[in-house]
Parts: structure tokens; C-alpha cells; sequence
């Protein structure tokens, strides 16, 4: 009862309950206009999307991205680099302002464990994107010192707003201190971006894929059929995410 009424009020909320009227304008259009090719192209639209914000067609999109990469069984390098998606500058922490955004914050615990399995030293990479966000960097050690971590053992690269730019300034940073074999960690679905771009610079990093969204197993129940915007987020993720590594493939960049 408890899934079926959550089915239920999923189509009472948006998005679910735009694609119940745009469902019936299409149904409107095409009984009382009479316009058919309007009605069946609004009717395709409206369908795409409605599949595009389930978790049956989400969780198959972003887990196309997620299993590119592999975490390796044995986990051998000289250091890690953690890859910087999203930091709130004001916001309150424990011991000061500033706090990381979800898939940043699963990527510092993996750094975090990874640091404490090989004893081998951090590169934070990220700046501050926009103006209302945080220097993700920045943030980002705080949180490691609070943890226990050695200044001596982290490394800040503060000014890049992208991938390629902490691919970029982050091979500036080993090359300098003599770093070969570093390992990548970012959310699963970014992983393959993120190892062209090192590749690019002349790195062949070491994958640690986490902060996933999707299971592995494929198992059907009819509450994946429900419309919900963090699906819908997802699949656009995974576009944008195909978007930026053909740009990255084509351009370098």
C-alpha cells in the first residue's frame, strides 16, 4: 500500500502532474481539433519526458556511465587527486563556513579512506565556479584537517572551474613535484571525462569511481515508473555528461 500510494502522489506533484495535462491537451487536441500530427507530436514529447524522469530509464542511462570505469581490486600510486563538483561558501559547519555539496563530499571520504589504505598525499581540485559558490579547495582541506589529515599531506589546486582546467593545473602540479601514477577520484559517472582529460595531459591515472547513483542489479518494481525530477536530473546529467566528452574527444578540451 505504502508503494502504491507513493505511485499515486507522484502523479499528483510535478513534474508528474504536468505530464497528466500535457497527456490530456494531447488527448484534446486530437479529439476536439482534430489535429492529429499536432496531438501525436505533442502526445511523443510529453512521453520521452515522462520516460526520461523514471528511474527505470535513469537509472539505465547513468549506469551506462557509472560501469565504464571500474575501481581497481588493487590500488597502486603515488597520489591522489580528488576532483572538485560543488561547494557552498556561507553555509555553516562545525568549525568555520563553507561546506561541499553531496557528490564532492562522497569523493572526500573515498580520498579520506584511500589516504589512510596507502599513505600517499592529496590534491584537492577545484576553485570557486561562480560568486555565490565556495572555493571548493579551500573547503575541502578544512574538512581533511578537521579529519586528522596532515597539512604536509594536502595539496590545494585552487583555480580551476572544470575538468580539463584541474586536469591542467593538477599535471602542472606533479609534474613540478615529481608525482607518475595519481589516482583519480570522482563520481562514477564523471570518470570517463575525467580520465581523457588527464590522458590528455599526459597522465594514465589510476580510476576510483564512487559517489554512485544507480545499482548495479536490475531488478523491476512499479514505483520506478513514477515521474520524479531527481530522475529527470539524472538523465540530463548523462546527456551533458556524452555532450562534454565528445567536446573533450573532438577539441582536447
Amino acid at each position: 500500500m505504502v508503494y502504491f500510494l507513493k505511485f499515486c502522489a507522484s502523479f499528483i506533484l510535478p513534474p508528474g502532474i504536468f505530464f497528466l495535462l500535457l497527456f490530456w491537451i494531447s488527448y484534446y487536441v486530437y479529439k476536439k481539433i482534430r489535429a492529429t500530427k499536432a496531438a501525436l507530436f505533442i502526445f511523443c514529447v510529453t512521453f520521452s519526458f515522462y520516460l526520461l524522469s523514471t528511474n527505470l530509464v535513469a537509472g539505465f542511462l547513468i549506469g551506462s556511465l557509472e560501469s565504464v570505469y571500474e575501481p581497481p581490486k588493487d590500488i597502486e600510486g603515488d597520489v591522489i587527486v580528488m576532483l572538485g563538483g560543488g561547494a557552498f561558501a556561507d553555509t555553516p559547519d562545525i568549525d568555520g563556513e563553507g561546506t561541499l555539496c553531496a557528490a564532492p563530499s562522497a569523493r572526500l571520504l573515498t580520498a579520506l579512506r584511500l589516504y589512510h589504505k596507502l599513505n600517499v598525499p592529496i590534491i584537492l581540485s577545484g576553485g570557486q565556479v561562480y560568486e555565490d559558490t565556495g572555493a571548493e579547495a579551500k573547503i575541502a582541506k578544512r574538512l581533511l584537517l578537521s579529519l586528522g589529515v596532515p597539512a604536509n599531506d594536502i595539496i590545494t589546486e585552487d583555480k580551476s572551474v572544470n575538468t580539463t582546467q584541474n586536469a591542467k593545473f593538477t599535471s602542472k602540479i606533479m609534474n613540478e613535484r615529481g608525482f607518475e601514477r595519481p589516482i583519480v577520484v570522482t563520481s562514477a559517472f564523471h570518470m570517463r571525462r575525467a580520465m581523457l582529460n588527464f590522458k590528455n595531459f599526459g597522465y594514465e591515472a589510476v580510476p576510483m569511481p564512487t559517489d554512485y547513483m544507480s545499482s548495479k542489479r536490475r531488478i523491476f518494481h512499479y514505483t520506478k515508473l513514477r515521474p520524479q525530477s531527481e530522475a529527470l536530473y539524472q538523465s540530463v546529467t548523462v546527456f551533458q555528461e556524452l555532450l562534454r566528452t565528445k567536446v573533450t574527444e573532438l577539441t582536447g578540451r
